[in-house]
């Protein structure tokens, strides 16, 4: 299982939720993910990201198809500019 992890700072952190919830409604419509979780931050400190978004795919042709998926770029171009970091990390779970 491939583990595809995103961290997102928000200009805005009021934002969050509304992302987070747009978020969690391609796990509807975007059938190359296993599964998906969206977390928002509940610190506050100076190194906390806004929003966590994990999602699982069964290996590296499924993630790029979720990538590539026209409702994951329609959000994508959404959020893009509401966004001052984002860091992602990919990886492998047994």
């Amino acid at each position: 299982m491939l583990v595809h992890v995103v961290l997102m700072r928000f200009i805005d952190p009021v934002q969050a939720p509304e992302a987070a919830e747009r978020l969690r409604r391609l796990a509807d419509s975007v059938p190359h993910i296993s599964s998906l979780s969206v977390g928002l931050d509940v610190t506050g400190s100076d190194l906390s990201y806004d929003l966590v978004l994990t999602t699982r795919h069964a290996d590296s042709a499924e993630l790029t198809a979720y990538q590539q998926h026209p409702d994951h770029q329609q959000l994508a171009t959404w959020l893009g500019p509401l966004l001052t970091d984002r860091a992602v990390v990919d990886h492998l779970e047994p």
